[in-house]
């Protein structure tokens, strides 16, 4: 079944935005009396009928409404962007389609990137969500120093993924065994020493993806899938 998101949701009514109704309208063709569903971002997925086919503010009448099954997992990722945009917003949209709770883009030492445009992330977010046939869309933050996301007070299972030489455990171990993670993944250049040991000042624990040296979207999107993984049932 077709599958759009709103925001703007009462006890009887949805109306699209002015995106979703044209695409329904113009593109699809939708009718009157068409039936569809609307997800809210926020866990709830409705089915609707359509009432009124505008095509800026497509009115639909809620039929039905169920949640889905919520995640069996809190999963934090802080990211560094990549300077290549591109590789930040696939790291967005794959982790969307697997499950994740939130996201803090986080700005480091060595960040070559230090703006973001938030809104087309989130749209990023919403086709990902639609797409994978979720209707819970994740937590996405505004880009954050790396020392005020580290002093914030955070309930989980800390782990910083670097490049550093030492001990560190293995991403596998904690995705079977915690069900609250954060963690934390550095720029291109990595995490700086003096970031690394203040994160271990604040509880996090160092981190190993395996022997290979992965980029900075690719380590983050292992993260999401090792722990999606231990979640999927037969």
């Amino acid at each position: 079944m077709l599958r759009f998101y709103s925001t703007q949701i009462d006890d009887t009514n949805i109306v699209l935005n002015e995106n979703d109704s044209r695409h329904a309208v113009k593109v699809l063709r939708l009718k009157e009396g068409a039936t569809v569903e609307v997800v809210d971002g926020l866990g709830t997925i409705y089915q609707v009928e359509i009432a009124q086919a505008h095509a800026k503010k497509c009115l639909c009448r809620i039929v039905d409404k169920h949640n889905e099954t919520p995640l069996p997992y809190s999963l934090h990722m802080a990211v560094a962007p990549t300077k290549n945009i591109d590789r930040f917003e696939w790291f967005l949209e794959k982790a969307t389609e697997m499950g994740i709770t939130e996201i803090t883009p986080v700005l480091c030492d060595n960040s070559e990137r230090k703006n973001i445009k938030l809104d087309r992330l989130e749209r990023i977010l919403v086709s990902a969500m639609k797409q994978s046939l979720k209707a819970t869309k994740p937590v996405l933050n505004h880009l954050t120093p790396l020392n005020d996301f580290l002093a914030l007070s955070q309930k989980g299972e800390k782990l910083m993924a670097h490049c550093e030489a030492g001990e560190k455990g293995l991403i596998s171990n904690y995705a079977k065994n915690v069900d609250d993670l954060i963690i934390l993944i550095g720029p291109e250049g990595d995490f700086s020493p003096t970031e690394i040991n203040l994160a271990k000042e604040y509880g996090y624990t160092p981190l190993s993806f395996g022997p290979s040296r992965l980029r900075t979207e690719t380590a983050a999107v292992f993260a999401v899938a090792s722990v999606y993984n231990t979640s999927i049932k037969e």
